[in-house]
């Protein structure tokens, strides 16, 4: 744990006790903080009692004694209405932030030296985190990995200028970070999500905008518009930018992109070639390439050779929810990929494999799966679950998809299993991949890729039982 000292002996309020917000309060007191915590949920009220955490009902503190409020990410800030706690610390004139400003002002106050990479994106922001991680540790570097992906920020190992801190940022984290300037900033992608937190794609695009705008160098993905308009943005504003692309040659100036299969770095006009991604399932498909692309940048940056690249991508074993074979019988591959709740990621995931049977739906995001339209060719059947089943089958209906509403996923699994054997021969993909929230069955998508992955051991070995492939 990373101990705050940068409140010593001040006072603070703190609002929103998962995870996260435990652990910031554990830090807070641990570097001599005075914290009065709350939970509008009574059983995390207790939790934190248990744990030796002062607790106090917010709603009856005088905010005037404090010196900030500590804001949980999932706190609506601004839309659609900011939290009642919001709303005391603004009428007190205190400030409102989050762990990951705790983590910036502590790193700045104990030890500016370590190095700090820092990742958004609206989509393939774990991925990233977790395959730069990968690719310096296999480099020998000592990295801290955590944020918006396994451990909460604060939960890191104390700073030291030989750790590497390569830390996941939401939207919602850095909204409740203004001081937030890693040594390498990487912003993925921007495609409209979270609006109803944020209000407009402009200040969601604004927001993302300000990991990279105070970073040493920003690594930005430019396969879509409003991130090309951010890199030359950052360019004019004299921000030194590397740009990459998952869609060929780069136009504008120095990165790198995919092309065939392999990552090229370009530099003056010069081409070099830096590591192949044929072959390797965990990094399928053109979103994974530029996954890849942002991962060797950040590494490049912080030293690394050619050579350790090759070596950490060729031993990344993958995510669990994002592309994930979970089983196999014969030519028909199970991929878990129930990470994809929106379009945008389950059309990355259906552009990654030519014959699908794709298992959908859950609670629908704004827009649907009309976007998705240049992807049916793939889909040899749909199966439909959960509260956008109807949505859904009207626009496959339309668009002439084959589809079964199968309602649950213990159905649509039995039944793509079944199709997928009976299909010819080749490569047949059984894709969960839900283009939805998980919350209508489920409490997590990590929940629901969990219980796919049980579904398709079973399935897999009844078909091999078969005889079936």
């Amino acid at each position: 744990m990373i101990p705050v000292t940068t409140f010593k002996d001040r006072h603070v309020a703190l609002f929103g006790l998962g995870g996260s917000g435990l652990l910031t309060a554990k830090a807070l007191m641990a570097g001599g903080a005075r914290v009065d915590a709350w939970d509008d949920n009574e059983s995390r009220v207790e939790m934190a009692l248990d744990e030796g955490i002062d607790a106090l009902d917010l709603r009856d503190a005088d905010f005037e004694r404090y010196a900030a409020l500590i804001l949980a990410p999932g706190v609506p800030l601004t839309h659609p209405e900011p939290h009642w706690t919001v709303q005391m610390a603004q009428a007190a004139g205190i400030e409102i932030i989050g762990d990951v400003e705790l983590f910036v002002r502590q790193r700045e106050a104990s030890c500016p030296e370590a190095p700090f990479v820092a990742i958004t994106g609206t989509n393939g922001k774990s991925t990233t985190t977790a395959l730069t991680a990968h690719v310096l540790r296999q480099a020998g570097f000592d990295v801290q990995m955590g944020g918006n992906i396994g451990r909460p920020v604060l939960d890191l190992d104390e700073f030291d200028p030989d750790r590497v801190y390569v830390v996941e940022c939401s939207s919602y984290q850095i909204d409740l970070a203004p001081s937030l300037a890693p040594d390498v900033g990487l912003m993925l992608n921007l495609s409209p999500d979270h609006l109803d937190r944020h209000g407009t794609m402009d200040n969601y695009s604004a927001i993302k905008e300000r990991l990279v705008r105070a970073s040493r160098l920003a690594i930005i993905g430019v396969d879509d518009e409003p991130s090309r308009a951010m890199a030359k943005r950052l360019e004019t504003a004299g921000v030194p930018v590397e740009r990459i692309s998952s869609k060929g040659s780069l136009v504008d100036g120095p990165g790198i992109f995919a092309e065939g299969g392999r990552l090229i770095e370009l530099f003056d006009d010069e081409r070099a070639d830096l590591v192949d991604l044929l072959g390797h399932m965990s990094l399928r498909g053109a979103h994974n390439a530029q996954n890849a692309a942002a991962a060797c940048a950040a590494a490049l940056a912080l030293g690394l050779s050619v050579e350790e690249l090759q070596e950490g991508m060729d031993t990344f074993p993958g995510l669990e929810h994002r592309l994930q074979p979970v089983a196999r019988a014969g030519e028909v591959v199970f991929i878990n990929d129930s990470k994809g709740t929106n379009a945008e990621a389950t059309g990355n995931a259906l552009a990654s494999f030519e014959r699908i049977f794709w298992i959908a739906g859950g609670r629908e995001k704004a827009g649907g799966i009309t976007s998705l339209k240049s992807y049916f060719p793939r889909i040899a059947k749909a199966y439909l679950i959960g509260e956008a089943s109807s949505s859904f089958a009207s626009t496959l209906q339309e668009n002439q998809v084959a589809f079964e509403e199968c309602g649950n996923l213990e159905t649509a699994v039995q039944a793509a299993a079944r199709d997928a054997v009976a299909a010819s021969t080749g490569e047949r993909v059984v894709l969960l991949s839900p283009a939805c929230a998980s919350f209508d069955q489920f409490p997590s998508f990590e929940v629901r890729g969990q219980r796919f992955t049980e579904l398709a051991a079973v399935a897999a070995n009844n078909l091999s039982e078969q005889g079936g492939s």
